[in-house]
Order: C-alpha cells, then sequence, then structure tokens
C-alpha cells in the first residue's frame, strides 16, 4: 500500500475498557493514537466505558487497533465482536486470544506440545495445595500481573488466596527463581529477549508501569545458545497458542533451562512497556511497529 493510500485510512484505536487494567489501556491507547496522529494518519480514539460499542460501529473504521488489556479486550470477546461486524483489526484473533488469556488451557497447550513451564495445579482452598512453598499464586484469566502473589508459608498463603480468588479460579504454580526474561514476537518472528530485574519482589504491576522500578537490560545476559532456544520457544509458544501479529512470551532461566510462564497477546505499549523497547532495539520504531501490525490486519482483510 502505498504511503499516499495507507494515511487515507480511518483508523480507530480503541482503549480503556471495564477491566482492572483500564488505566494502563488508557496510556497504551493514547500513545498509539498520538503516534498515529503525529505522522499524520486519520485516526480516531475509542474509549469504552461501558457495555457499548456504538462509537465505533457509527465510526465504521477501516482497521482497529485493539488496545482493551484484560478482560472483554484481550480474551476474544472484543475480537469477537469485531469478527461480527465484519471490521480488520490488528492482534490474536479470539481462539489465540481466548487461549492465551487462560493461564490453565494456555498451559495444557504448551505441555502437550512440549513446550517447558512450571509445574502447576487449580485450587479452591488451601487443603488442595500440593505443592511446597514457595509457590506462585495467579489469577487463571488476568494480566499484568493483577492479582498475583508470590506466597512463603500457609498464613501468606490463606492471605492471597482470598485477593487473587476475587478474579475467578486460582493457579498455584511453581516458584522458580532464575532471570525473568520476556521475548516479543513481530510477523513470526523473535525479537531481542529482554533481561527484566525489578526493583520489587518480582515483576508486578508496579514494577513493569512505575518509571525506575525495574531495570530492563537489551538483549538479556544469557548464553548465545539460551537466547537461540529463547526465540525458538517464543516462536513456537505464539504458534502453537494461535496468537497471531504480535505477542510476547514470558520466561524464567535457570540452570540451563527456560521455562515459559505465560503469553501476552495484548503487550503493553506505554512508555515503560518491553514491546516497543525491544522493536527499538531491532532497528523498528514505535511507529513502525504501528504500521506493521496495520498492515497484517489489513493483508488478512484483502
Amino acid at each position: 500500500m502505498a504511503a499516499k493510500d495507507f494515511k487515507k485510512l480511518k483508523i480507530a484505536v480503541v482503549m480503556g475498557g471495564l477491566s482492572a487494567e483500564r488505566r494502563i489501556s488508557l496510556i497504551t491507547g493514547r500513545a498509539i493514537y498520538s503516534e498515529l496522529k503525529k505522522h499524520g494518519h486519520n485516526v480516531h480514539a475509542i474509549n469504552i466505558n461501558s457495555r457499548s460499542i456504538r462509537g465505533l460501529l457509527k465510526l465504521k473504521p477501516d482497521v482497529v487497533i485493539n488496545g482493551l488489556h484484560g478482560t472483554y479486550g484481550e480474551d476474544g470477546v472484543m475480537q469477537g465482536i469485531l469478527e461480527f461486524f465484519d471490521i480488520p483489526y490488528a492482534g490474536s484473533g479470539v481462539l489465540g486470544s481466548a487461549v492465551a488469556m487462560n493461564k490453565v488451557m494456555a498451559k495444557e497447550i504448551m505441555r502437550a506440545n512440549g513446550i517447558l513451564t512450571p509445574k502447576w495445579q487449580v485450587i479452591g482452598g488451601i487443603p488442595d495445595l500440593r505443592m511446597g512453598f514457595p509457590v506462585v499464586f495467579k489469577p487463571e484469566a488476568e494480566g499484568s500481573a493483577v492479582g498475583v502473589y508470590i506466597v512463603k508459608n500457609k498464613k501468606e498463603a490463606v492471605s492471597a488466596l482470598a485477593k487473587t480468588a476475587k478474579s475467578g479460579r486460582v493457579l498455584a504454580e511453581e516458584y522458580i527463581k532464575g532471570t525473568e526474561i520476556s521475548v516479543p514476537v513481530l510477523a513470526g518472528k523473535a525479537l531481542p529477549a529482554i533481561e527484566i530485574i525489578p526493583k520489587n519482589e518480582f515483576y508486578d504491576y508496579d514494577a513493569k508501569y512505575t518509571p525506575g522500578k525495574s531495570e530492563h537490560i537489551i538483549p538479556a545476559r544469557l548464553p548465545k545458545k539460551a537466547l537461540r532456544e529463547a526465540a525458538a520457544t517464543a516462536v513456537k509458544t505464539h504458534n502453537v497458542l494461535r496468537c497471531r501479529d504480535f505477542s510476547r512470551i514470558d520466561m524464567i532461566y535457570r540452570k540451563g533451562r527456560l521455562y515459559v510462564l505465560e503469553a501476552n497477546t495484548l503487550p503493553g505499549m506505554t512508555g515503560v512497556s518491553l514491546f516497543p523497547e525491544s522493536a527499538a532495539a531491532a532497528g523498528i520504531s514505535f511507529y513502525g511497529l504501528i504500521k506493521i501490525l496495520v498492515k497484517e490486519a489489513l493483508r488478512r482483510k484483502r
């Protein structure tokens, strides 16, 4: 598509939403909107703040960039709505979004495909817990480390379980201490691995989105063989979970082994987000990254 025609496209950036990640979604959406606006695009910001998409349907966009993190935006719901109304959109489809968002289902699929992931179980209460401490409690289907706790004993587990269970079923996961890395995947290829050094106990919500609360090292300080394996594992995980366009695969490296924690189908695009930082290290500007996503969406439409 010629640059002139590309700028004529009516692009909608959907942001906000009703999930626990609304604040971050607004930051992501505004960053994308501002970048496109700066380059002269016909771009429109759609702030979803109720169970209505009338504004989006009234706009009749040529393509949508979905910035809705979390429930209803990252789990296949918004993707299904866009499919129903035949509106092209960037990112994973209904199946990939739903599968990757559900940590239990994602782990089942990874295990079936030979992808190493920490041991886990779904628990309804402390008596169900078969793993020793420390252990990680996670909501089955939330993002941005919302409701995630590392618990070191039974007393901490009781308190953390009550908080995590507010979001639904609780995943108890083996705690693996090692080097935390994240590998973005863009258009089927891995971008440079990022080593994450959080100032907090782990890369929680605060460390993710507060400037100065984590250090990012690109490329990650792993042996070259491990970096190649991380790239291949990220692409494999992206594919078996039926992700498309872009994703970010989080891993732990420990004693020569890579454990996949989860896949993010709508990585953050804030000023402290990993995906655009890795893309920049690969020579892809933020604007260039957005253009790739839009073009992938339009390619499917054609």
